[in-house]
């Protein structure tokens, strides 16, 4: 394989969604608009730093970020900016993209090609959740708006430049979406486009766009049309949608041919002789991608997976080209509408199939159609998990009348599909850590760290992120990570996992942390205590059980008192408990040994993650957060293996 076949391979590093999205807008765009709402808000909070820190775009063009007093506002500030011939941006979530939806239409009759940036969310029908749905983008689908669906972070800086690019060429906005929290906080690797890349890809806005006000060509825009013009002018606007698929293959295709990254309206994986499919949007497609390798590999089974990555304009034909051979399939979605023919997605692949079936121009020729079944899951960022998407394939290949047209995953309700199993899909020698902490703790900014680290040092591919909720400061919380040779797709919680640290002392009295704990795995355990007997003596009888049948070694320290000793400041004493952790988590996984690395050379790469996170705070904040890694990596104590299996236990309870 050449090489330097592709002119931009990309810059490899690790990011979160919320980062892709400044690194690309923050170098192609003029300026962005936003008011602040979960799970988007960092993504403006990064725009708005680098506005603050000077930087230019790549045309020198200084940046410009506005927070008005909501999200409504905030759109229409868009719409006036690129009115005015102006590239800018625009990040929302849930209600505030709901919020917006009288602007949205007033942008899309205006022709203004904006890309706004959606980390989706569920929407507030019976309580308030602050994590991934589809809810709120399916609300605003019908405002003429191309909508285009991100299943990781590599997904989402790519699929930002080809919006922009498709949306500039067909003089139409698009939504550009990716998971709330799943994606746009979860850390992994990706190859940033190059800034020569995109300056190649993407035009300079003042010599691209249009100036809607310029005097010297005046038209009409924004007035008052009654019976005798409104409805010319509405149908008239099919002028410019029919060019946006031609733009959107032209995009991906141009790209392709810079980057080597190949895009399409839709990802079919295993799907040419497959018998049953399941078929989605979003982040858990990685994880169903995984489990048809799990189920073909181990059950023999023809299955496969199809990710429907443009949403609008609809690909039916692609969709029923890719699935009109298979016996049956399901459609999972992150949302429901129970008083809906169907849930979005589906109804639109049953209109899609219909058009088909009765011959309707441009459409392949079916004589049957596939049976179709259809699923909610993930509502909330609810766990879907491998087990999820084994129990939708068996419910399709059931014949015994007691299959389930319409179910639900992840939850216990007589519509629900139970797990018969939940396996092990992640790539082969992964190493996953689950860790237990208290919000507030520093926890989740070590976890991105971690990653960081050892995709800078071991060149690993990562994945880390958070059980976030908007009431966990100070309240127990989880983390997860997971590094391996190869790419990670598992987009849940993890329950096979290699290494349990728990800041949290009250981790073994609210569950079982040690449940999917692997033989000779490993724990960290946060005690004031000195003697290895006095640690051990304050373990569960349970625990104990687990920790000496498994064989699982059991590490110890007191990060409290490193954090109170070595923070600058005393606001900084708790969050750096977190960092203490870093420094344990070297010591403890075989990372440094088998890549054969000295310790000198491994500081030297901590130094490196730690100024990427904290730089910006002053050496003297970088220095306390390295020696704070230093003491962990040091002090960290083992309790004896003699000590354990001396001891007799049982299992009084299990949780």
């Amino acid at each position: 394989m050449q090489e330097n076949k592709f002119p931009f391979p990309g810059i490899p590093t690790t990011s979160d969604g919320a980062g892709a999205v400044v690194w690309v807008e923050t170098h192609i765009s003029q300026g962005a608009c936003a008011y602040p709402i979960t799970s988007s808000t960092t993504m403006g909070q990064g725009f708005q730093a680098e506005v603050a820190n000077g930087k230019r775009n790549l045309w020198g063009e200084k940046l410009f970020f506005f927070e008005p007093e909501s999200e409504h506002s905030s759109a229409s500030v868009c719409e006036g900016f690129a009115s005015a011939g102006g590239r800018i941006t625009n990040f929302t979530s849930g209600q505030g993209l709901i919020l917006m939806k009288e602007v949205l239409y007033t942008i899309a009759g205006k022709r203004l090609p904006v890309v706004f940036h959606i980390g989706a969310r569920a929407l507030t029908s019976h309580s308030l959740n602050v994590h991934a749905g589809h809810d709120d983008v399916m609300g605003v689908a019908d405002c003429g708006w191309g909508i285009i669906f991100a299943r990781n972070v590599q997904e989402v800086a790519d699929l930002t430049l080809i919006a922009h690019r498709a949306a500039e060429n067909s003089e139409t906005p698009f939504l550009m979406v990716q998971d709330g929290f799943l994606t746009t906080h979860t850390i992994e690797n990706v190859l940033l486009p190059e800034p020569e890349l995109m300056k190649q890809f993407i035009d300079d806005p003042n010599k691209r766009l249009k100036n809607l006000m310029n005097p010297y060509f005046p038209l009409m825009s924004g007035v008052v049309q009654n019976q005798d013009s409104y409805m010319k002018g509405k149908i008239a606007q099919r002028y410019y949608y029919d060019k946006v698929p031609g733009a959107i293959k032209e995009a991906m295709e141009t790209y392709y041919k810079l980057t080597g990254r190949k895009y399409d309206f839709i990802d079919a994986y295993k799907v040419e002789d497959a018998e049953y499919v399941v078929v989605g949007m979003g982040s858990f497609m990685e994880t169903a991608m995984a489990t048809v390798d799990y189920l073909r590999e181990v059950e023999g089974l023809k299955v496969g997976a199809l990710t429907v990555t443009v949403f609008a304009p609809f690909p039916g034909k692609q969709i029923v080209e890719a699935l009109k051979h298979v016996k049956a399939f399901a459609v999972l979605e992150r949302m429901d509408n129970p008083l809906a023919q169907s849930n979005p997605l589906t109804m639109s692949i049953k209109a899609s199939f219909a058009d088909a079936f009765i011959g309707s121009r441009g459409y392949p020729k079916i004589d049957r159609i596939p049976r179709i079944f259809s699923g909610a899951g993930g509502l909330g960022s609810r766990d879907v998990r491998p087990g999820d998407f084994i129990a939708i394939f068996k419910n399709m290949m059931r014949n015994d009348g007691k299959e389930k047209e319409f179910f639900v995953v992840g939850i216990k309700h007589e519509l629900a599909l139970e797990r018969e199993y939940d396996p092990d899909v992640r790539p082969k020698g992964a190493f996953s850590m689950r860790g237990h902490s208290v919000g507030g703790y520093g926890s989740v900014t070590t976890n991105k760290i971690i990653a960081t680290l050892l995709e800078d040092i071991f060149k690993l591919q990562v994945q880390a992120y958070p059980k976030y909720g908007s009431e966990k400061k100070g309240l127990p919380t989880t983390y997860y990570l997971t590094a391996g040779r190869e790419k990670i797709r598992t987009h849940c919680e993890l329950t096979h996992v290699e290494f349990v640290p728990m800041n949290d002392v009250n981790a073994f009295n609210l569950g079982n942390p040690l449940a999917g704990l692997r033989e000779n795995g490993m724990i960290f355990i946060q005690s004031d205590k000195v003697d290895p007997k006095d640690v051990w003596s304050e373990i569960p009888s349970y625990a104990k059980k687990i920790i000496k049948d498994k064989k699982i070694k059991v590490y110890y320290l007191d990060t409290v008192k490193i954090a109170r000793e070595v923070a600058p400041t005393p606001d900084l004493e708790q969050r750096m408990q977190g960092i203490v952790l870093l420094g344990i988590f070297l010591k403890v996984t075989p990372f440094r040994e088998e890549y054969g690395l000295s310790e000198e050379d491994l500081f030297k790469g901590v130094e490196k993650s730690i100024r990427k996170y904290f730089g910006k705070r002053g050496e003297k904040v970088v220095q306390a957060n390295l020696e704070a890694v230093k003491r962990g990596y040091y002090e960290v104590m083992e309790v004896p293996r003699e000590l354990i299996e001396v001891t007799e236990v049982k299992a009084e309870f299990e949780i």
